[in-house]
């Protein structure tokens, strides 16, 4: 599909450069990778040091510190391209990209210079976010609904903190290097007034990594357990101000939403040319199924679905650089689910155009099917977010 939102030569190079990149890393491993029995050999460090060779892993990175500080649109542009190869190394990136931004923006002076060198210097290094406990999910998205707790919670001792507790369902859990951990350090009040963010280190007395999720799909990128045991958290990694952790999430995710509609758009579009190209060349009933008017009009509806997905997204990704000029807070928040609805409804109209050949493993459309399936709750739980939007837009 033409690329009809890129609006400079910079963008136009540095797509150039992911889409080699995806054709000569990603797209011969995928399969294979994503076949895997266990869920962490789905992952693949080689991968992630190629993408440190071409400047993808510090793309984000400001100049001052050796990367080339790209916007928040082109990022997403870059995600929806890494999608189309696989939604798994999609997902590794757009992580670590955003955790980037946000170590830039929401850390103090001291905190960048000791963690951003320390990241440009590894090129094995990468980023996670703690958030997700098995009690609270969907909590997170609707704390004046919820009005729950973490529990993971850290205690102020002398010199810092200590924290108990665990995280699930953590992107990049067992790979990454550095972490955002948001817990709770106010009992008694519900998460959104209670919690902090903390500076977690691998290797950390106290820290250790559970098991590595089983998942249907995505299975390139790593989802895992994040385990503290009396795990002592120094002052100077403290994030903003005690008890403001929510506020950190508010003030400096505004992307981190349209991050995840270019990752699961990638996969939609990646549905979609598979669909066009078999449709102009398998002959049914006398002529190529482009030519039977279902077809046509079920491919001209995927057209628009990633189209409209696509403006949607590149909309919220300029805008949370650009408040400006008319940021909602619904954009934090909605672009996800336009896309992943819309991803949804391309694989499972390109499993019917394909017909039994789509339900054969070789023809690659299952995978498809089931990394699409990911983002229907990934991100937030579709039906959740709508909630969280109508807060911002009703006041309910």
């Amino acid at each position: 599909m033409e690329e009809i939102f890129i609006q400079t030569e910079d963008q136009r190079a540095i797509l150039e450069t992911v889409k080699r990149f995806v054709d000569e890393e990603v797209r011969p491993r995928a399969a294979e990778l994503d076949a895997a029995d266990k869920p962490e050999d789905g992952f693949s460090w080689e991968i992630i040091e190629k993408s440190d060779e071409v400047g993808l892993r510090t793309l984000t990175l400001a100049e001052e510190y050796g990367g080339l500080g790209v916007d928040s649109l082109t990022t997403a542009m870059v995600i929806e391209e890494l999608g189309k190869g696989d939604l798994g190394i999609s997902v590794v990136m757009a992580q670590t990209l955003k955790l980037v931004q946000i170590f830039q923006k929401a850390t103090s002076p001291a905190q960048r210079e000791k963690y951003l060198t320390r990241f440009r210097d590894d090129p094995r290094h990468l980023m996670a976010i703690g958030i997700t406990e098995p009690e609270n999910a969907s909590n997170y998205f609707v704390p004046h609904r919820a009005k729950s707790s973490f529990t993971t919670f850290a205690e102020k001792v002398d010199g810092g903190w200590v924290i108990n507790g665990m995280k699930h369902f953590i992107s990049n859990g067992n790979v990454s290097g550095t972490y955002l951990l948001f817990v709770q350090t106010e009992k008694g009040v519900p998460l959104h007034e209670g919690s902090t963010c903390f500076i977690i280190e691998r290797g950390m007395d106290g820290f250790s990594i559970g098991r590595v999720h089983d998942k249907m799909g995505e299975r390139l990128a790593n989802n895992a357990e994040l385990i503290f045991q009396d795990c002592f958290v120094p002052e100077e990694n403290l994030v903003g101000e005690v008890g403001k952790g929510f506020e950190v999430l508010a003030e400096f995710f505004p992307q981190s939403n349209a991050y995840a509609a270019a990752s699961v758009l990638g996969v939609g579009v990646a549905a979609y040319e598979r669909a066009l190209e078999w449709a102009r060349t398998r002959v049914q009933g006398g002529k190529v199924l482009i030519e039977h008017d279902g077809i046509a009009a079920d491919l001209a509806e995927m057209h628009m679905l990633c189209d409209v997905s696509r403006s949607y997204l590149h909309r919220a990704a300029w805008l949370a650089d650009h408040q400006e000029h008319g940021w909602d807070k619904s954009l934090g928040v909605l672009p996800k689910v336009m896309a992943s609805q819309a991803a949804w409804k391309i694989v499972t109209k390109t499993l019917e155009i394909h017909g039994g050949h789509g339900y054969m493993k070789e023809a690659g459309i299952e995978k498809l099917v089931r990394d699409a399936a990911a983002f229907l709750h990934s991100d937030g739980v579709n039906r959740t977010l709508f909630l969280k939007a109508s807060g911002f837009l009703y006041g309910v």
